[in-house]
């Protein structure tokens, strides 16, 4: 009867020890988490977002259906592109989250 009391006692101590450990664990396992997914999507986000505030008239956007084509008017959430030429192209709307890529435009002075 000893041994069976010993043996529940060295138990009781043993899980509060594992308590703490555990816990430990999950908070490290999380931190992990949050360094490799969460915070590399959040700073690839911020970039989009500027990325698409400094977007001027002239620039060759790439929309995200692949489509190549220059910024002919931005509003605050929309943008019209002319695909084509100047003057055999057409010019479509769409939104601002449709452009995957901007590439600047460099004036050159003649």
């Amino acid at each position: 009867m000893n041994m069976s009391f010993a043996l529940l006692s060295g138990d009781a101590g043993a899980t509060g020890g594992l308590g703490i450990s555990y816990i430990i664990s999950i908070i490290l396992v999380i931190s992990v988490f949050y360094i490799l997914c969460i915070a590399p999507q959040a700073k690839k986000q911020k970039k989009r977002q500027e990325m698409l505030k400094n977007m001027k008239v002239g620039d060759v956007v790439v929309t995200t259906s692949d489509f190549y084509g220059v910024l002919v008017d931005i509003t605050d959430e929309d943008v019209i592109v002319r695909f084509g030429s100047e003057e055999k192209g057409c010019l479509i709307a769409m939104k601002k989250s449709a452009i995957a890529e901007v590439e600047k435009v460099e004036k050159t002075a003649e």
